[in-house]
């Protein structure tokens, strides 16, 4: 058999030239850059969806306490035990930097600490207090009331509004995304100062636009959903913007009481 002899050409058959490589890794290049934008967009929406299941739960444990008690929970009290001065608030019970306990409304809640984390909220702007988990706050100006600190007990509590007069809950938050200049709270506050705070403190209150530009809002009613309109409030000046709120990466949910008061 007369032998064989193959040509350079043939023994390279099998593999890339320069130029071609040159090509696949632009093509590759390309493609990732085309479908980047894709999968970060699918990621934080799957973030806003996990959001506003939780806070879906939220509302739901909150109707569940007012089964019971005929009220929503109360936002926050004041208490002594055993000598020790407690920050009593819907979420958790705090002595000084402790946390001692889950608040009230975890009673009804299978996994607080889950469900209290909003997925876009960055822990490291957690409020002081010794409070673990605060990406979300609670309509303290109407719905759940609170005393002034430091008085202790019951008595000082400012109630809340019945469930059984709450006739427009279709269109009053109850829970969303907490946000200020600070980092996040969780009492929202009603933009007309009708609690006599301090318009410092009811700026430091607003929601926080987090998920691409909108904020997760749970409505009295039960249901759930999201806004992208940050608004100034009826009593914006600059330095309030500024200095507490942080607009409009932060803002009101209307500029009156209208997305607040459930009456």
């Amino acid at each position: 058999m007369p032998h064989t002899t193959r040509s350079k050409d043939t023994r390279c058959r099998g593999a890339f030239t320069i130029v071609e490589v040159l090509v696949l890794l632009g093509i590759t290049a390309a493609l990732v850059g085309l479908l980047a934008p894709a999968l970060s967009s699918a990621r934080a929406g799957s973030r806003s969806t996990r959001c506003q299941t939780n806070l879906k739960q939220m509302a739901a444990a909150a109707h569940a306490y007012a089964a019971l008690y005929d009220a929503f929970p109360t936002a926050i009290r004041y208490g002594n035990s055993a000598g020790s001065f407690r920050r009593i608030a819907w979420d958790w019970v705090t002595a000084g930097s402790q946390v001692v306990s889950p608040g009230a409304l975890w009673g009804f809640v299978n996994n607080p600490s889950e469900v209290q984390q909003c997925p876009d909220f960055e822990p490291a702007t957690a409020a002081p207090g010794g409070d673990p988990y605060t990406g979300y706050n609670y309509n303290t100006t109407y719905i759940g009331g609170e005393a002034t600190f430091p008085q202790v007990g019951w008595h000082a509590v400012r109630k809340g509004i019945q469930p059984h007069a709450c006739s427009r809950g279709h269109a009053c938050a109850m829970f969303g995304d907490g946000g200020w200049k600070g980092g996040a709270n969780k009492f929202m506050r009603a933009p007309l100062n009708s609690e006599g705070l301090g318009l410092s403190t009811m700026y430091a209150g607003g929601q926080a636009f987090r998920h691409r530009g909108a904020t997760s809002v749970a409505f009295v009613d039960g249901h759930v959903g999201s806004t992208r309109d940050s608004l100034p409030g009826a009593h914006a000046t600059d330095a309030l913007l500024s200095q507490y709120m942080a607009y409009p990466r932060n803002g009101f949910l209307s500029n009156d009481d209208s997305m607040y008061d459930p009456r």
